[in-house]
Parts: C-alpha cells; sequence; structure tokens
C-alpha cells in the first residue's frame, strides 16, 4: 500500500496517555449506542455487527483513511466498503461521527452532512438517506450499494484496480495523481458466498497490495454458530491465494488494529487479509455472543445496560458527549483534508505540463465522452451476407478504444469468442508488471473463469469513473445477474456484452442455448438491453451506450452472420435510440394490414416475410424492436406511430421465449418463438426443426388477419406458434 505509517492526529504508539485513550474509547462507543439507538428506534435492523467492529471503523477511518469529509468525492480518496450491508448503521454512525458533507447532483458539496442526527433517527424509513442497506448515490460517502453478501468485497478489488490503472496512465515524474487505497469490511457470511472467493483468487493473482480485506470473525450468524456450516481454515485459504494474513484476536484493541493496518501498508507485492477476532454485540449484557444480536434490535432494557457497561448515560438516545466530534473530525482533516488540499494544488500544476491528460481525468471524473468522439464510428454499407453481430461489435469496440482512452474490460476467459479484445498493441494487457505480460497501463483484463467477479470488477472500476465492460455467452449471464442488478440500482454505466445469443449457438446445445435470458435482462428496472439486426443498429446501440452517463447497458450479439440492411430500402438505423422502429411499410396511407416485429437476427425473417405477403396482397409493416427499454421510455405518441393501437393484426419474432411480447402483439396477436429448451444441432437443422423460416412467418401473419377480418370474433390471449 501507498503512504504509509501515516498516523494523522494519532499520538505515538508508546506514549498513549490516559486522556487520549478516554476519546478514543468515547468515539468508539458514540458509534456503538448511535447504531442500537436507530436500530432499536426503527424496530429493524442488525445491531450487533455495528456493536463489535466501531472499534476498526474508528481506526480506519482516523488513522489510516486518506478521505476529507468536506469533499467525500476527491478522485484520490481512499475507499471504504461495507461488504456486509446489513451493518449498515456501522457506516451511517461512521459517516456521522465524520461530518461527511452531502454532495448534491452537480457534484457539488454543500453545509449540510450526509448523515444528521435526524436522519439516524429515521434508520430504514421511507425516503431516509440510511437506509436498510448502504446505497450508493443516495448516502454520501457509500462507495457502493452492498447488501448481497460478498459483492462489496468483489466490488473493492474492482477498485484497487482502478488505482492501479489510473496510477499507471496518469501519473508522471513528481506527480502521483491516484495512489488510492481500498478497505473492505466484511463478515463470515461474505466469506461464504462464491463471489468473494472468485474476487480473492484474482486480486491475489494481481497482487493487488493497494488492498485490505477486514474479516470481523465473530462465529455468528443468523441461525447460530457458524460451526454449524463454516469450518474452514480461511486465513490458510487467502495464503494459498497469494494474500498476506495479520491477525487481531482482539476487536478492542485499537493499537494491535493500528499495527495490523500498518503491516498492510508496508506490503508491498500482496494484498492483505486483517482477521478481527470479535464479539457480536459487545458489551451487551445477556445478547453479547448470540445469533440474537444479528437481525434484531436488542430491547431498551438491554440498550440501557449495554450504555452503562460502555459508562455512558443509559437513559439518553442518540447522544453524543462533548469532545466526541472534534476528537474524530480532527484527526480526519489532519489525514484526508492535508491530503486533499495538497492533491488539488499538485493537480493545478499537473494541469499546466500535462493539459491533455489533465483535460481526460476531468471528463472521465464527469463521466463525459471526449469531444467529436463518435466521427471514429463506422458505418457498414449493405451486405447481404453480412456478420455475425459479435463480429461487428467487436469492430466497433476498437473504434470506442481509440476515441475513448478510459474504456477498458476483458471477459471471462472468452475474449477469442465473444471477439471483445482490444486488439491494437498498445492497450496491452492489465497485469502485474513483474509477470512480463503487461503492466498496470492494460485495458485488456483477464479475469478467469470467474463470472460473478468479473460483474463485481466491473462495477468497482465504473465507480472509479472508468468506462468498463465485460463480456461471456448469454447463457452465462445467469452468474452475473446479482452485480447487473446493482449496476442498475446504482445507475453507474456498466456495458455488459454477451455472445450467442440464442439457438443460434447450434452444436453446444441446451445448456448453452438462452431461452429465458432476454426477458431477465428487459425486466430489470434501469437497465437498458440492446439485441442489434445488423452491424449499423449495433454501431448506434454503441453511440447510445457511451454518451449515457448513469445507464448500465446489456447488449445481446449473434454468433451466426447477420445481413447487413440497405438503408436506402429500410429505415435508418438511428431509430435504435427509441428502441424501436419503422424498418419498412407497404402502406403509403400509415395503415398496414398486419405488424411485424422483430430484434436482433429475426429482423431477416420478417424481411423475408415481407415480399411474401405482398405477393398475397397483405400490406405489411416491418418494426425492428432492438431495445424494448428504450421503446418503453419513448413519448406515447411516438409509440403510437410506430405500434398504432387500431393496428391489431401483429407478429412478434425472435428466437426466445415469449415472456414480455404480449405487451407488443396484444391479445389478437401471435408469437413466433420458443416454446422448450433448444438442441444439441448445426443451426440449420434447428431453424429447421423450431421451423423459423420466413415462410412460416408470412403464414403465421396471413392467419392473424384472417381471424381478425371478422370483427364480431371473440378476443383470445395471445397465442404461441
Amino acid at each position: 500500500m501507498s503512504h504509509p505509517n501515516r498516523t494523522g492526529n494519532a499520538k505515538d504508539d508508546n506514549i498513549i496517555d490516559d486522556d487520549y485513550a478516554a476519546k478514543e474509547k468515547m468515539v468508539v462507543d458514540t458509534i456503538r449506542c448511535l447504531s442500537m439507538d436507530a436500530v432499536q428506534k426503527a424496530n429493524s435492523g442488525h445491531p450487533g455487527t455495528p456493536m463489535a467492529m466501531a472499534p476498526v471503523a474508528y481506526t480506519i477511518w482516523s488513522k489510516f483513511l486518506k478521505f476529507d469529509p468536506t469533499a467525500p468525492i476527491w478522485s484520490n480518496r481512499d475507499r471504504f466498503v461495507l461488504s456486509m450491508g446489513h451493518a449498515s448503521m456501522l457506516i451511517y454512525s461512521t459517516l456521522h461521527m465524520a461530518g461527511v458533507k452531502e454532495v448534491s447532483n452537480n457534484y457539488h458539496t454543500g453545509d449540510r452532512e450526509s448523515v444528521t442526527i435526524e436522519d439516524l433517527k429515521t434508520f430504514r424509513q421511507l425516503h431516509s438517506r440510511c437506509a436498510g442497506h448502504p446505497e450508493y448515490h443516495w448516502t454520501s460517502g457509500v462507495e457502493t450499494t452492498t447488501g448481497p453478501l460478498g459483492n462489496g468485497l468483489a466490488t473493492s478489488v474492482g477498485m484497487a484496480i482502478a488505482s492501479k490503472w489510473l496510477g499507471a496512465t496518469y501519473n508522471k515524474p513528481g506527480f502521483e495523481i491516484f495512489n488510492f487505497n481500498v478497505y473492505s469490511l466484511a463478515g463470515d457470511g461474505c466469506f461464504q458466498e462464491g463471489v468473494s472467493a472468485e474476487a480473492a483468487s484474482l486480486a491475489g493473482h494481481l497482487q493487488l497490495d493497494n488492498l485490505c480485506w477486514i474479516w470481523d470473525n465473530n462465529h455468528i450468524s443468523i441461525e447460530g454458530n457458524t460451526d454449524w456450516s463454516f469450518t474452514e481454515d480461511v486465513a490458510t485459504r487467502f495464503v494459498a491465494y497469494g494474500w498476506n494474513i495479520t491477525r487481531v484476536t482482539d476487536a478492542n484493541d485499537l493499537q494491535k488494529l493500528q499495527y495490523a493496518f500498518k503491516v498492510a501498508q508496508r506490503e508491498s507485492n500482496r494484498p492483505t487479509l486483517v482477521v478481527v477476532d470479535s464479539h457480536i454485540a459487545w458489551g451487551a449484557p445477556t445478547k453479547q455472543d448470540t445469533h440474537g444480536a444479528h437481525g434484531a434490535p436488542l430491547g431498551d432494557v438491554e440498550i440501557a445496560g449495554t450504555k452503562k457497561f460502555y459508562g455512558l448515560p443509559p437513559d439518553k438516545k442518540f447522544y453524543v458527549p462533548d469532545g466526541a466530534y472534534d476528537h474524530f473530525r480532527d484527526q480526519l482533516a489532519a489525514n484526508g483534508g492535508k491530503a486533499r488540499t495538497a492533491w488539488e494544488e499538485m493537480f493545478s500544476k499537473y494541469k499546466s505540463e500535462y493539459p491533455e491528460l489533465a483535460e481526460q481525468i476531468e471528463l472521465m471524473n464527469s463521466r463525459k465522452m471526449p469531444a467529436d468522439w463518435e466521427s471514429k464510428l463506422p458505418v457498414y454499407p449493405a451486405d447481404a451476407k453480412g456478420m455475425a453481430s459479435r463480429i461487428s461489435n467487436g469492430k466497433i469496440m476498437q473504434s470506442v478504444a481509440e476515441a475513448c482512452p478510459y474504456f477498458l474490460g476483458g471477459s471471462a476467459d472468452l475474449a477469442p469468442s465473444t471477439k471483445t479484445r482490444l486488439v491494437d498493441s498498445k492497450f496491452g494487457d492489465f497485469m502485474p508488471p513483474s509477470t512480463g505480460w503487461g503492466d498496470w497501463s492494460g485495458r485488456n483484463f483477464h479475469f478467469g473463469i470467474r463470472e460473478h467477479a468479473m460483474g463485481a470488477i466491473m462495477n468497482g472500476m465504473s465507480l472509479c469513473k472508468l468506462r468498463s465492460f465485460g463480456s461471456g455467452f448469454f447463457v452465462f449471464s445467469d452468474y452475473m445477474k446479482p452485480p447487473i442488478r446493482l449496476s442498475a440500482i446504482m445507475e453507474i454505466p456498466v456495458c455488459w456484452i454477451f455472445t450467442h445469443d440464442s439457438i443460434g449457438v447450434g452444436e453446444d446445445g441446451p445448456t448453452h442455448q438462452p431461452i429465458e435470458h432476454l426477458a431477465m435482462m428487459r425486466s430489470i428496472p434501469g437497465l437498458v438491453t440492446f439485441r442489434p439486426a445488423d452491424a449499423n443498429e449495433n454501431v448506434e446501440a454503441w453511440r447510445w451506450i457511451m454518451n449515457s452517463e448513469h445507464t448500465p447497458s446489456v447488449l445481446v450479439l449473434s454468433r451466426q452472420n447477420l445481413p447487413t440492411l440497405d438503408r436506402s430500402e429500410y429505415g435508418a438505423a438511428s431509430g435504435v435510440h427509441k428502441g424501436g422502429y419503422i424498418l419498412k411499410c407497404a402502406a403509403p396511407d400509415g395503415n398496414p394490414d398486419v405488424i411485424l416485429i422483430a430484434s436482433g437476427s429475426e429482423v431477416q425473417l420478417i424481411c423475408g416475410a415481407y415480399d411474401i405477403l405482398l405477393k398475397k396482397g397483405i400490406k405489411p409493416r416491418l418494426v425492428s424492436m432492438p431495445s424494448f427499454n428504450l421503446f418503453e421510455q419513448q413519448t406515447d405518441d411516438y409509440k403510437e406511430s410506430v405500434l398504432p393501437k387500431g393496428i391489431r393484426a401483429r407478429v412478434g419474432v425472435e428466437f426466445a421465449g415469449d415472456f414480455g411480447w404480449g405487451h407488443y402483439v396484444g391479445l389478437d396477436g401471435k408469437f413466433v418463438g420458443m416454446k422448450t429448451f433448444g438442441e444439441s444441432a448445426p443451426l440449420s437443422r434447428l431453424l429447421e426443426k423450431f421451423d423459423f423460416t420466413a415462410e412460416r412467418v408470412a403464414n403465421v401473419a396471413e392467419e392473424v388477419v384472417g381471424d381478425l377480418s371478422d370483427e364480431s370474433q371473440p378476443k383470445k390471449r395471445m397465442r404461441k406458434n
């Protein structure tokens, strides 16, 4: 870790006097009591862990964290991640005691504190800044949303990676612009979840010496003692991962905690795990070391007894003793405040000497793209053979990487298949320099077969303002659902790229052929899913993705070739920005007999059906629907112009299940899609088996038109074909 042995206002370890020690205990116990009181008032929450871990939070924040409460989003601040998000009152009480300022939507801090006493009193209530689990964007000082156990740990790996990459890319002699450290506090549950094992393995491999995890080893979970289900030697496991291990046998020993974190700061080639042996609900007369203190209020009598044990007034709620604020905040000002001021002075000089790099940093921090970046995007000519959308996507990504120097990412050991490697040698590979295979400035990441961790790591990188992408096979998005969902909750513009999007995978069979996955992605609020029909729709999807500052996106791409449509015959691909648009319409008056709707590779089927229907005297309209999510964001007038309510004859076509399609084809329409899982065979045979042909689409459309010719016929539910 960088900046070792910084102790701020703390006195030398050997000359701690009684008065100073008393002040430290006062702040620690205040954090404990605020946490107990908030949980009790809410009649909901987890008091035991904040009571146990208050000394750890105090030690990190007051002695080691390079964090300025008056500028909580300063670029080179150290990051603190509470992975065990259920213990959220620990971070809220700490933020309150630290006096962290609120950050507005324009990234400016004001006079209001992020978490006031009144906010603590509304813990877990509607619109409270103190939500049940910490939420990024909602409470200044919360670096990432946590709750699903283990994800915070994995996200912290992404932050540590970001620090290494930013430093290698932007630091210059005499200008150490980026060197922040990352601390993540976790419990037994975090270490049991598989994502933490994936992330720890990769962090050890990458030698992330700027990363420190703290394990609250209290032996208690919701059901009871962890010995019922968790008896492995965690420390030895982490030694095998390549981590540095240190242990503190008493969570209340502030001197030993300081020593452990100094050991972490001196480490130069490995991440560090600090094992802290603790007592859940420490000091509670009857509930210490019991699972009853894990997820329920302690009760007024128990709280009064605990406060008496701490030496604080038993009858006072949300009480902060005189001097507690000053003692804590003075240390943060001496450490983080001075560091931030010095950094801003250095950055001012850096801007003079390296104006282009400084501009990149400022654009990145505001989530903006470089000027005129869109001019680098390609335009593809009509081509009946075309190319797979994974191929066109890979080509487009090279253009994006040239235009945006902070665009980077990788795959879960699938780059040769997903085509997401940034191929120019200047982009390089992110590796520890000691390996000889790359360095910290590489923009291609190798996550190994660790999809879940990759997703969380991409979130961590995005939270540090990098434009990150991660790729894999669409069927394996199942492994990545938690971090994808979290990216949407946090409103961070991660790009998730999934190829092999359907039965078009062919020979690999049903285990690798997504059926229900499009519905899953489309159903996540705040996430925009694209399934482009050709190379130019793919370009327009990227135009939207990179211009989006707060919305994560999913690109769903084909393995098989897709014709590149002749845009002189079909509608402009810029219609992608509206989610769905008219490709072609045979009715000059705008009143077609039937509307055919499709996404991705199936657009070529409705294009083929168009000519067949014309020969039958039926006037069709073709609608490409690359993004349900964007289409639903359009005005009612626009949606009516594409899918008029008066045109009830509609057919949807997709190599997927029908979930969600009823909204577009209506009660009178039909859907041509999958009713079962796929099978293992070449694509041509699968298309025959499942009868995905232009002729079938045309026949189904003709049936729908015929069924509606008799208006007296009762409405039926959407039918599958």
